[in-house]
């Protein structure tokens, strides 16, 4: 039986960036992303794939311009996303009759079963970064988050 070359533990990271939550998130961030993204390009797919998917199965068919504001996408990189996904038959792109230069993208079938195994992806990703949690700890990771994420989608008036 060969024997494996232990693998080192990433060195300590400095106190002062440890006490730096947005640090912290970051470098969390940083690797579930690409731990994700892994997974993603073994099928020849990018995490905006998923998340043009995500978002026609959540709200429904949308004019590419209300995905490009939703996802916080460049709109030629909407564009090239959703060619590359109505070419695989993920998604379905027609023109308005009314305007023709609104072009509204709609899931297909195939695209909500791709959806579903993605899906299933990254909660087995998610899944192996928070580990290290319990089931109340991650509910309460997730709540923290997502009253995070909300807090910065507000203006603020003043310096």
């Amino acid at each position: 039986m060969a024997s494996e070359t232990p693998i080192d533990p990433p060195p300590e990271l400095p106190p002062t960036l440890l006490d730096l939550s947005s640090y912290l998130l970051s470098r969390v961030g940083r690797v579930a992303r690409g731990r994700l993204a892994e997974q993603l390009a073994e099928r020849g797919l990018r995490l905006w794939d998923m998340a043009v998917l995500a978002s026609l199965a959540d709200v429904g068919p949308q004019a590419q311009r209300d995905l490009v504001r939703r996802l916080g996408i460049d709109p030629s990189d909407l564009a090239k996303v959703a060619d590359q996904l109505a070419a695989a038959g993920y998604v379905e792109r027609a023109r308005d009759g009314a305007d023709r230069r609104r072009v509204s993208v709609s899931i297909t079938g195939a695209g909500r079963a791709l959806l579903a195994e993605l899906d299933a992806q990254a909660r087995a990703v998610q899944d192996e970064v928070l580990a290290p949690l319990d089931a109340g700890e991650r509910q309460q990771l997730q709540s923290l988050l997502l009253r995070i994420h909300r807090g910065l989608g507000e203006r603020r008036s003043g310096p």
